[in-house]
């Protein structure tokens, strides 16, 4: 018997496949169209098992699909601008370029090795001018909209590199690199105005309702963020400033005894400005800066501030009101500034309490008293108003409106929503990222580059020091021409964000190739919009929301009719071993070249597609793969000792013909693909459609004794069940699958034949097994015909031996009929 030797055999399918263009896709009007894609990787330098799983559930996906008659497109890239590639040239002095290059290169291979069904001929990788080109001319038509924009913004700077930090590369608030303490600096930067489109992203949501995770959509809107509520000015004492502050509780504004404004907000230097101890409160205020953001939202994380010197008015009562500089207020955040109600916020009264402020009671539970000094928490629901001048004795919601009036009738205020969404930083002072197309024209002020100009490309010369921007230090890039009015100019050397590149990158697939824009517009409007994506949960908000954003700027650019980019989303769990996520400080990785060399490719497909369902986290088990293995081999064998007298056992079996074995394996065969079409269909429960499998091979074993294989018509039956096996197989082991169906004397691939269908007459149940059940309790089972009439059903029931002697000599009270299930008999 030919054994199971799974390296030679992928290896085999893999060129076949390659040498036949089996993957290769084009548009097709007679077909439907399926876009199959999963998130595109950042080339690393090695693929890991979470990849590996992410792109096994994709080519399930894809290939089903193919099979059910669809025109797949299922293509690969490479998310390739990004840090470590930098990091890589400053640690080991090789440019990011070629690092890059040679990670691609290998991950490349190892994909091939797992027989994704990859179309490489639109192959993209996301740091060749060829792809950014595009990105640079739908910045500049975003620059003259208004859509891309520069302003100041806070970021995390060392003086030491001379560099701007990510916040990753900032470890307890020292550069990672040399150490030195990290400061807060303001610089100019870009943005793109995601916030002109908050409503209609938050909007867009209601069409994804059950077709995304509710988890992902619940946490785009948070995101988004959107509240209503009210804007108020309080004018600043002594000075010539008002600060803004947006509230959803309007209600309580007679009920501030403070002012907390934001380390980062730009008034607080001229609110300390005055303060006896200037330089104690700056040194503070520095410190309060410098604590991690994600930390101070946290609501576990110690609320601290410090008194500015300085008060504002408010406009409700005339009252002097101290401003604070707190650290749960971020400048990011609404307005960076928040009017405090301890007695009605939770943060704003453990502020109060660590500080001794005053704490003012201006909403009464109804039916209850609330007493300042007796509080140990603030009261932050509804009731009625009192202390609050005319709005006393209203209910807190009807107050809202009445005080929104008001304010906007006297000028100090108005009625607003507001979104927690900010506009999408973009710049980055770093080398390996799209140079941003601009120059800076001491006349003309910011010039966009011309399209004929373009690509801007990176110089290959720049110096990797770890210190400061590397384009600024390549004098040929920096000096350009103003393209207006001639004159020497500076080129911008900020690159973009690379979650640029990733935000449209599902449209240039469509045309990889295309040299006149960034998508054919005909080959998008018969692709778009991707019908299944798949990706890992931690690109739930912002490659996902940045995604959505970007799809509607070209819409707006006129590149597409399309508002959403996503039609269906899958968020796949991690691959976690000893109960944590696979990593190398943990020591608990699993290389997948490792086990493709132990057990083969199919085998590891097979082991991540039946360990957990795909949205579950996956807990690696040797023993796991080890057992998928040992099925491959199991079926292997059954097939290889009946393969050379079912080969020949070609055309349609007459069923009357057929043994009672064959009989049960034709409908045992038809069950099979009624179970794996569902699981794949409805829900991508992969999972159970393998052990499906698995238990019929259990039944393949239990059956063979009973087949006449000395029969023309069960050989014919047999062969056709290796056959749909194979069919049902192809998507999750396809190199297995196309070796069985060559074995079977067939020609081309499973990949191109038509999905398998159930016939309805196979899978019909034609007995049932009824429950017999005296007073409740079960005393026999029968076989009877499906769907007897519940007379007979009941003449049978009360006849059968079993029955006769726990009812001989009982009265027979009622006998209840479930049809096809339950018969249960009463007796005194």
């Amino acid at each position: 018997m030919k054994p199971y030797t799974p390296q030679e055999i992928e290896e085999k399918w893999q060129e076949k496949w390659e040498k036949s263009r089996l993957f290769n896709v084009k548009e097709d009007p007679q077909k439907p169209k399926y876009y199959c894609l999963e998130m595109f990787p950042y080339p690393s330098g090695r693929i890991h098992m979470g990849h590996v799983r992410n792109y096994s559930i994709g080519d399930v996906v894809a290939r089903y699909k193919r099979m059910r008659g669809f025109n797949v497109l299922h293509p690969m890239g490479w998310d390739s601008f990004g840090l470590p590639a930098e990091n890589a040239a400053i640690k080991h002095g090789v440019h990011p370029a070629k690092w890059t290059e040679e990670n691609i290169a290998f991950m490349k291979k190892q994909l091939k090795r797992l027989g994704f069904s990859y179309d490489w001929d639109r192959e993209i990788s996301t740091c060749e001018p060829e792809y950014y080109r595009w990105e640079q001319k739908i910045f500049i038509e975003m620059l003259e909209k208004g859509l891309a924009y520069k302003k100041k913004a806070p970021v995390n700077w060392c003086e030491r590199c001379h560099t701007v930090l990510a916040n990753e590369q900032v470890i307890g608030g020292k550069c990672w690199r040399c150490g030195e303490e990290v400061v807060i600096k303001d610089l100019e930067q870009w943005f793109f105005r995601i916030t002109a489109y908050a409503e209609e992203l938050l909007e867009g949501l209601k069409k994804l309702k059950g077709k995304w995770p509710e988890r992902v959509l619940t946490m785009q809107e948070n995101w988004i963020g959107k509240s209503e509520g009210a804007e108020i000015e309080f004018e600043v004492e002594g000075l010539n400033e008002k600060i803004r502050v947006f509230t959803t509780r309007p209600d309580t504004v007679y009920g501030i005894t403070f002012m907390s404004v934001a380390p980062e907000h730009p008034i607080v230097e001229k609110l300390i400005k005055n303060h006896p101890e200037y330089e104690k409160v700056k040194q503070e205020i520095e410190r309060l800066k410098k604590q991690p953001k994600s930390a101070r939202l946290m609501e576990s994380f110690e609320k601290e501030g410090i008194f500015t010197g300085s008060y504002c008015i408010n406009p409700f009562t005339q009252e002097r009101v101290p401003i604070f500089v707190a650290n749960f207020v971020l400048y990011e955040y609404g307005t960076g500034a928040v009017m405090a109600v301890p007695a009605h916020d939770q943060r704003d009264f453990e502020f109060a309490k660590k500080y001794n402020l005053p704490i003012k009671v201006v909403i009464q539970p109804e039916g209850k008293s609330l007493n300042p000094e007796e509080m140990e928490e603030a009261y932050e629901g509804e009731g009625i108003l009192v202390n609050s001048g005319p709005f006393t004795g209203m209910k807190n919601e009807e107050a809202k409106k009445a005080i929104i009036k008001y304010m906007e009738e006297k000028g100090f205020g108005k009625g607003a929503v507001s979104y927690r969404l900010k506009d999408w930083l973009i710049s980055r002072q770093r080398y390996w990222g799209a140079p941003i197309p601009v120059v800076y024209c001491p006349e003309c002020g910011i010039v966009p580059v011309p399209e004929s100009e373009l690509p801007v490309t990176l110089p290959k010369n720049a110096p990797f020091s770890g210190v400061g921007n590397p384009l600024e230090q390549v004098e040929e890039f920096v000096k350009a021409r103003c393209p207006k009015c001639g004159k020497e100019a500076k080129r911008e050397t900020d690159t973009m964000d690379t979650f640029v590149e990733s935000s449209w990158y599902f449209f240039r697939f469509c045309s990889p190739k295309y040299d006149k824009g960034p998508f054919k517009k005909e080959e998008a409007d018969y692709w778009m919009p991707v019908d299944q994506y798949i990706g890992g949960i931690e690109h739930a908000v912002l490659h996902l929301l940045y995604s959505r954003f970007y799809t509607r700027v070209l819409r707006d650019l006129g590149y597409t009719e399309l508002d959403e980019p996503f039609d269906a989303l899958l968020t796949q769990g991690m691959v976690i071993k000893d109960g944590a996520k696979m990593s190398k400080s943990l020591g608990n990785v699993v290389d997948p070249d490792d086990m493709i060399e132990k057990y083969g490719a199919d085998t590891v497909r097979l082991f991540l597609l039946f360990a957990a369902p795909p949205e579950r986290d996956l807990d690696w088990s040797d023993q796991g793969i080890d057992g998928c293995f040992r099925f491959l081999n199991r079926l292997w064998r059954f097939i290889q000792k009946h393969i050379d007298e079912v080969k020949e056992a070609k055309g349609d079996f007459e069923p009357d013909k057929l043994s009672d074995g064959a009989k049960e394996l034709v409908k045992k065969t038809h069950k099979l693909i009624q179970k794996v079409t569902a699981d794949i269909e409805d829900r991508f429960h992969f999972n159970t459609a393998i052990a499906a499998v698995m238990e019929y091979l259990n039944f393949l074993y239990d059956v063979e004794s009973r087949l006449e294989l000395n029969s023309e018509e069960d050989k014919k039956a047999l062969r056709d069940a290796f056959e749909k096996l194979a069919l049902l197989l192809s998507p999750f082991v396809p190199h297995f699958a196309d070796e069985i169906w060559e074995a079977l004397g067939n020609e081309g691939f499973t990949l191109e034949q038509p999905w398998p269908q159930h016939n309805p007459e196979w899978v019909k149940e034609k007995e049932t097994t009824v429950v017999i059940q005296v007073n409740g309790k079960v005393r026999s089972r029968i076989q009877v015909p499906v769907n007897l009439p519940e007379e007979e059903l009941k003449n049978i029931a009360l006849n059968d031996e079993r029955i006769k002697k726990w009812i001989e000599g009982k009265n027979i009270v009622k006998v209840i009929v479930v049809p096809n299930k339950i018969v249960n008999i009463v007796v005194r």
